[in-house]
């Protein structure tokens, strides 16, 4: 089976042939380095890293390009207002920072979360400052074809003419008509107000540091100029793959096609866009109390918890968060490592082989759900197998199971370096070694024995559940 994605452009899912045999050429928005990231920035940074993963896995070289917005009107507020933004307790910030030092220490807090969660760089992760001069010549290109104009009250900013673009609305099958007014200038010198800034003239009261000089005037560029110059810049005027979150869909993704488009560009043969997280069934918000950050997640479970939390919904799909969720997390996750740690080790220079399902779900648009049920059927295969003795069969299994994780993500999340981790990771060994016994000893019809190993881990705290596959542990309070 041939990978298919869907493509929100056509709205359609299409076989998928990169345009370079065995090269993935993909682009994917990342942070607007204005604050600290929210669910939705990892989870769409997960469902990239797994896209990325099995198209390496089904051999394919990737070339993967995710930007960094710093610069930006928010970015500027925030930088601006009288106490700065989002400080962890103990911090020690001045009240007010420049806006490149707030950017760039957002930017860390990025790198930090993605690095929690096993989300692999990119291999090239661009700033929008530093690709200024390519900005220009994509501006001047859109003049020249009569898709741009300077605004004619001399402040500077340069509009895209949207009704010069007759595919303008493409991608989200919108009217011109029937669009919301682009927010983003001084409507004052727009021909329509639904024109959107291309170049923005630097204002009154905005740091120096912030404008570069140009043709129409010192300012900044606008946020969708950036990410078309810089698809281009590393992938090309044509490229396999954009992604993104989908509130990107409109205006972002909208208005990068179309300057791209009117330029000449090709741009993006395929858009995929991930779907939002929500809290129990309710878009997330500060207003109404039920937002929840990936550091709280990070805080209530372990990352490797958290990462299966956030990729196991199909990536188009909405993802809901609710309490209990990352337990039931955890608990899938325990299943599949009580399993791996029964498992004799198999040679570490044989990879283990994907099941045909789970190749045939991660084909199918990329269907965690199916992928990941794969994987459990595996599991439980697995531990049928070492119930009845069949060891070979049991390493085989383990070896598919571990290849599955790699290609998930679930191998590489990094385990917290604290006391309480080393802890659990040891006590988790030490009762899984225990069961291990318990179960030879079940094999051998020695139950005394299996009794003896039972009682002396239920005396420690663990309590014991036999199930038709295999023994499930959990801790329990000790009596005095």
């Amino acid at each position: 089976m041939a990978l298919r994605l869907y493509d929100t452009k056509t709205a359609d899912i299409r076989d998928f042939e990169p345009l370079q045999p065995g090269r993935v050429s993909l682009y994917y928005c990342g942070a607007t380095v204005q604050g600290r990231p929210h669910v939705g920035h990892v989870r769409s940074a997960v469902a990239f890293d797994i896209l990325i993963r099995w198209l390496e896995a089904s051999g394919f070289d990737v070339l993967s390009v995710r930007n960094v917005t710093d610069i930006d009107d928010k970015i500027l507020e925030k930088a601006a207002a009288s106490s700065a933004p989002d400080f962890e307790p103990g911090e020690d910030y001045p009240a007010a920072e420049p806006w490149f030092v707030l950017a760039y220490r957002f930017e860390q807090a990025f790198h930090s979360a993605y690095d929690a969660l096993g989300v692999r760089r990119p291999r090239y992760e661009p700033r929008a400052t530093g690709h200024i001069t390519e900005m220009h010549a994509l501006v001047h290109r859109l003049i020249d074809a009569g898709h741009a104009y300077p605004a004619e009250d001399g402040s500077g900013d340069v509009y895209f003419d949207v009704r010069s673009w007759p595919s303008y609305g493409e991608l989200t099958r919108q009217s011109v008509d029937e669009m919301q007014d682009a927010p983003d200038a001084d409507p004052r010198g727009k021909r329509d107000p639904r024109d959107f800034a291309l170049w923005k003239g630097h204002k009154e009261g905005e740091p120096q540091t912030a404008a570069w000089s140009s043709p129409w005037g010192t300012g900044r560029p606008g946020w969708h100029l950036e990410c078309s110059a810089m698809a281009t810049k590393y992938l090309g005027d044509t490229f396999d793959i954009h992604g993104g979150g989908l509130d990107l869909r409109f205006p972002h993704h909208e208005n990068e096609l179309a300057q791209s488009a009117a330029a000449g560009d090709g741009f993006a043969r395929f858009w995929l866009h991930n779907g939002m997280v929500t809290f129990e069934g309710q878009k997330m918000s500060k207003s109404l109390g039920n937002t929840i950050s990936p550091q709280t997640m990070l805080d209530q479970a372990r990352p490797k918890a958290v990462r299966y939390f956030l990729g196991q919904a199909h990536y188009r799909s909405q993802l809901d968060y609710r309490p209990g969720s990352l337990q039931e997390a955890e608990a899938a996750l325990e299943r599949i490592e009580t399993f791996l740690a029964r498992t004799p080790a198999s040679d570490p220079a044989v990879r283990g082989e994907l099941p045909a399902a789970f190749a045939e779900a991660m084909d199918d648009d990329l269907n965690v759900p199916a992928a990941l049920g794969a994987l459990h059927e595996t599991v439980r295969t697995g531990n049928a197998a070492l119930d009845d003795g069949r060891t070979d069969d049991a390493a085989d299994c383990g070896a598919s199971v571990r290849r599955m994780l790699e290609v998930l993500g679930l191998a590489d999340v990094p385990e917290p370096d604290t006391a309480g981790g080393l802890e659990a990771a040891s006590l988790g060994r030490l009762v899984e070694a225990q069961l291990a016994e318990r179960a030879e000893a079940k094999r051998s019809r020695d139950y005394a024995r299996a009794d003896e190993i039972r009682e002396r881990l239920s005396a420690s705290g663990v309590a014991v559940e036999d199930t038709p596959h295999g023994a499930s542990w959990t801790l329990k309070k000790v009596e005095d």
